[in-house]
């Protein structure tokens, strides 16, 4: 059980202010079954190390170099996480678990990873073709949210501002919407600064809040932006809460890219060791 875990190494990374704890647990020092709890303890503000979401890092089948278990800070999986597998694969290349180039298993899919430095591409999964819209009013904010699968579940929705926009209160409701059930959707919120250059703001399902960056919401942004001809691409660039950028490219039609690139810069924050206080009331 995990109140009897050993301590085990951690490392704590940032992707644009999204943060995450990534475990390498090659040799299985975090039960499965325990992973969804440890994340949840683990994430905690002020009792935790606190994060968005937490990682593990373990062997996957021939054709890759490892997979990956993505956890959200409320304990709930997630498929996918773009700036987390950014962050992965900068983890994996610098303690030696796969060269530069790489590729990883998610639930949703095979991911390619290209490491130089600091800066980190991913070639997500295959991504779905927009899903329609769902005009949705939260207290006579209403607005028109085109969906679409990035490997999860977005819904997003032009604005012409943003600045004052309180994202944690309309994103929640939205995020539950009958629009986007059973398992609801990440909301994400965007205005177009100028041709291929976006403002992106996301309240992120499981952690059931706003982020500073949410890598999938700005692949989920760029395509619809693309798509409804708000951007003429095939490269985007997207501002972040965090205030940093990252970069979306595709290949072919936005509504049916053949391939899909997210880059941007990581930071390792720090390393440490969890005590095994850690899990006790």
């Amino acid at each position: 059980m995990a109140q009897t875990m050993e301590k085990f190494s951690f490392h704590k990374y940032s992707g644009h202010g999204n943060d995450f704890v990534i475990i390498d647990n090659w040799n299985g020092q975090v039960p499965e079954a325990e992973q969804a709890r440890v994340s949840q303890l683990l994430s905690r503000q002020k009792f935790g190390i606190g994060a968005d979401g937490v990682v593990f890092i373990g062997s996957g089948p021939e054709e890759v170099d490892f997979a990956v278990r993505f956890f959200n800070s409320d304990g709930s999986e997630a498929d996918m996480c773009g700036n987390a597998s950014r962050c992965v694969a900068h983890l994996a290349h610098y303690v030696n678990i796969a060269t530069a180039n790489m590729t990883f298993k998610t639930k949703a899919g095979i991911v390619e990873s290209l490491v130089k430095d600091k800066y980190v591409s991913v070639q997500l999964p295959k991504i779905s073709r927009p899903e329609g819209a769902a005009l949705v009013d939260v207290e006579g904010f209403s607005q028109t949210y085109y969906r679409i699968n990035t490997g999860v579940s977005h819904a997003v929705a032009f604005l012409d501002e943003l600045d004052n926009l309180n994202v944690n209160k309309i994103g929640r409701v939205v995020r539950h919407h009958s629009s986007f059930s059973p398992e609801g959707a990440n909301v994400d919120f965007v205005k177009v600064v100028e041709d291929n250059v976006l403002d992106v703001r996301t309240y992120e399902r499981g952690v059931e809040a706003e982020t500073l960056a949410c890598g999938t919401g700005v692949t989920a942004a760029s395509l619809l932006a693309a798509h409804r001809g708000l951007v003429t691409g095939p490269s985007v660039l997207c501002h972040t809460r965090g205030g940093e950028d990252l970069t979306v490219r595709f290949e072919g039609s936005p509504d049916a890219p053949e391939k899909v690139f997210l880059e941007g810069a990581v930071r390792h924050v720090f390393s440490g060791q969890v005590e095994s206080d850690i899990f006790k009331k």
